[in-house]
């Protein structure tokens, strides 16, 4: 078992290719490998395993097959940390014998896992190494497909391989400033289960009820909102705390044009192409962190 820990943002298809073109452009960077990735995720029919908050897919890569069993994991400051277990296999069908040692093991009847979805797309690979840390940028390009419907899939994960995680943060921030991004919560497992009609609720009680911070909140309900096309509640949140935390990180205009827009009910996705939301959204992370 490790475990992994990333910040995923969503991109349109005209700037994932900009976003592409910058990173590959750094002195810190250098271009890996590009593949193509076609995942099948399994679960019951009853989406037992998404019921325990985790995903299980086998991924093919040419002639060679991966199986991972990834947990939802936390949210710690703009990134996800998630358990992950994960096993060469010899083909495409799942090795159940694998899963009787991880916690779904006796959990859900593993006899009844079946094909949910499918990820498919291109990774085309950059590693970053600035010195204080190194990083594995993976710019993806594809689409999620569930029940004879398919929906694109454009993204940029950041994945810490060494050293010190507050800089998955600074380059996500870094590429803000080049091109719209949409920092986002909603893993592509989750996007699949939505598809398919098998989506369960994550447990963000705590966020949702106000024990954790309004940021955090505001981050949850963006990408829920993301998930649904649905509109984002302002309630509940101290949207003047969160401004006066904007104008300290030099963010007071670009914030109050994202809240003028979410108070008039604008639809989200007219935000995402413009280059305030992801600035606001990683900006004020990256405020919070310094201010430790």
């Amino acid at each position: 078992m490790a475990e992994e820990l990333e910040i995923k943002l969503s991109l349109k298809s005209a700037d994932l290719l900009k976003a592409l073109n910058w990173l590959l452009a750094q002195p810190e960077a250098q271009a890996g490998s590009k593949k193509c990735l076609v995942n099948c995720y399994y679960d019951t029919p009853d989406a037992e395993l998404n019921h325990q908050q985790a995903a299980l897919r086998v991924r093919q890569a040419g002639s060679q097959y991966l199986q991972t069993l990834k947990t939802r994991g936390e949210f710690v400051d703009g990134a996800h940390r998630r358990e992950e277990w994960e096993w060469p296999i010899a083909g495409p069908e799942l090795s159940l014998g694998l899963l009787a040692d991880t916690p779904l093991g006796d959990r859900i009847n593993l006899a009844r896992l079946a094909p949910a979805f499918e990820t498919n797309f291109t990774r085309q690979v950059v590693m970053l190494d600035d010195g204080k840390a190194v990083i594995e940028c993976a710019v993806d390009e594809g689409v999620i497909a569930a029940g004879g419907q398919e929906k694109p899939l454009q993204e940029v994960e950041f994945e810490l391989v060494s050293g010190e995680p507050s800089r998955l943060l600074f380059w996500a921030e870094k590429l803000s400033r080049q091109c719209p991004v949409f920092l986002n919560l909603i893993s592509k497992a989750e996007q699949g289960y939505y598809l398919a009609g098998m989506h369960v609720a994550a447990d963000d009680s705590g966020v949702q009820a106000g024990k954790g911070n309004d940021l955090d909140r505001l981050l949850h309900q963006l990408s829920h909102a993301w998930l649904v096309q649905g509109r984002v509640p302002l309630e509940g949140l101290n949207i003047q705390a969160l401004a006066a935390q904007a104008e300290a990180a030099g963010l007071a205009q670009p914030f109050a044009a994202v809240v003028e827009a979410l108070a008039k009910g604008e639809p989200l996705k007219s935000l995402l192409i413009r280059p305030e939301l992801g600035r606001c959204q990683l900006g004020l992370l990256a405020r919070r962190i310094s201010a430790r």
